[in-house]
């Protein structure tokens, strides 16, 4: 039997955002994805810009104070940097893996505004403040 979720929540700066669970009935973690394809807007040392933006995120939610979750998370931010190149798109993928601290239903509408306002925030000052990439919705 099929126990997991997961709500997609559209787009923010052409970065798709969504979150789910594996297991809804016995709630332990919960994880976000963002995703997008990007372009390089110069060439640079990607290797460690990914690990600096994984830590600042990673900062980030620990920083974060809610009921709901524990400081403790997991961020795996996905760019094949060797097949980085100018002027041609790379597949990005953000995951954040969040580990619950009381139960709730994934599907209630404050941890769905949460999840919007921390996905927003990632996206506005993690991934888009470095101004390295641009984002876009598809390959195309």
């Amino acid at each position: 039997m099929k126990t997991g979720k997961f709500i997609p929540m559209g787009y923010h700066q052409n970065v798709k955002i969504g979150y789910g669970t594996i297991d809804y009935k016995n709630l332990k973690t919960i994880y976000i994805t963002l995703n997008s394809w990007v372009i390089p807007k110069e060439l640079d040392d990607y290797n460690h810009i990914i690990n600096k933006t994984r830590n600042d995120i990673k900062l980030g939610i620990y920083n974060l104070n809610h009921e709901f979750f524990r400081k403790e998370s997991i961020v795996d931010l996905d760019i094949r940097t060797k097949g980085v190149q100018l002027d041609k798109k790379s597949f990005m993928n953000l995951e954040i893996t969040l580990f619950v601290e009381k139960q709730f239903d994934i599907k209630d509408t404050s941890i769905k505004h949460f999840v919007k306002s921390l996905s927003e925030d990632i996206i506005n000052n993690k991934l888009t403040n470095t101004a390295l990439f641009n984002f876009y919705k598809n390959k195309k």
